[in-house]
């Protein structure tokens, strides 16, 4: 049944109906609307617990009015306008801009998230919807029980990790992961990190999945790493030539290293899926993780990755692993 909104002669019909004793879903079926829909309109638009159709008429006027000011504020207010399409122009979400503005204005000019996309659904705004983050996929279900396979040698369970990790109480535990790639596409894939405390993220291009090690190395020579978490992926079989405290996740349970997926899914709002890499140079990849790790957050007070991360300087001085990754031929 497609949506329309209630009409005055719709709420007339309904409160007779409702004084006759018949059924929400009755209802729904003498004026075409979904029994759902007789539900939510008594109960929003009920006054004392009394539906009246001529108060139920002006509070459902009054509440659109209000909600299609919300997106004005934003339009009529030339310093928080510009603020905002600034932001979302460098992919920060609505509640970032609003979190990071409060902070920069010292609570001179506050916003909500809500405000911002409302003016961002409206006429005035729509241009910018571009910038919003892309829909999430959801992933498949798994058909049965899969035995679990040990590939992976003197593999440690995420099970053992300490606490320190999993409540995030140091900085230097890190997430890896490598991003997918279609399967008609380059070999190129991306080896990607990220420092659990601070959030900031690390990719780099490697020409093959099973370089992944290798890109990983690469990534970690300059850091001061206490501890890495990754998959149970065959590209992480050698993962000991890390020389790093490292914790596999339990199969199918992607979300056991949720920092470094949700980064991944945030380089996925510059690279879409079934991308070629081979587009794309590391250069380009450097620009798009910048971005990324100069958009505040808000579980860091609404401070950046990188102001976070280079506060407690986390890039020391350690001795190189001293990885090169292979270049192969295109043939």
């Amino acid at each position: 049944m497609r949506y329309s909104h209630f009409t005055k002669n719709n709420r007339t019909e309904l409160s007779i109906l409702l004084k006759k004793g018949y059924s929400y879903r009755d209802i729904g079926k003498a004026i075409k609307k979904s029994p759902s829909s007789i539900s939510r309109e008594v109960s929003e638009n009920s006054v004392n617990g009394i539906y009246d159709p001529d108060k139920a008429d002006h509070k459902a006027y009054v509440k659109r009015k209000y909600s299609k000011y919300q997106g004005m504020k934003v339009w009529e207010n030339d310093e928080i306008r510009n603020y905002v399409e600034d932001k979302i122009q460098r992919f920060w979400s609505p509640e970032a801009i609003a979190g990071r503005m409060e902070r920069e204005t010292k609570s001179r000019l506050t916003i909500k998230p809500d405000t911002i996309y409302k003016y961002l659904y409206s006429n005035y705004g729509q241009h910018l919807c571009c910038y919003l983050k892309s829909h999430r996929y959801k992933p498949k279900k798994q058909k049965g029980e899969k035995l679990e396979k040990e590939f992976i040698p003197n593999r440690i369970s995420i099970e053992e990790r300490p606490n320190i990790i999993n409540h995030r109480r140091r900085y230097g535990d890190y997430e890896g992961d490598t991003m997918g790639r279609p399967k008609w596409a380059s070999s190129e894939t991306l080896t990607v990190m990220r420092e659990r405390k601070s959030r900031k993220l690390f990719a780099l291009k490697v020409p093959r999945l099973k370089y992944a090690v290798e890109g990983f190395g690469i990534i970690l020579n300059d850091l001061n790493v206490l501890s890495f978490t990754l998959d149970n992926g065959l590209e992480n079989i050698r993962y000991e030539k890390l020389n790093v405290s490292t914790f596999f996740c339990h199969p199918y349970s992607s979300w056991e290293k949720g920092s470094v997926e949700q980064g991944i899914g945030l380089i996925r709002r510059h690279i879409p899926k079934k991308s070629d890499l081979k587009n794309y140079t590391q250069d380009d990849i450097d620009a798009i993780i910048d971005i990324i790790n100069n958009t505040p957050l808000k579980c860091l007070n609404w401070k950046t990755p990188n102001e976070v991360f280079n506060e407690h300087k986390l890039q020391l001085t350690k001795q190189p692993i001293g990885y090169i990754i292979k270049s192969e031929c295109c043939t």
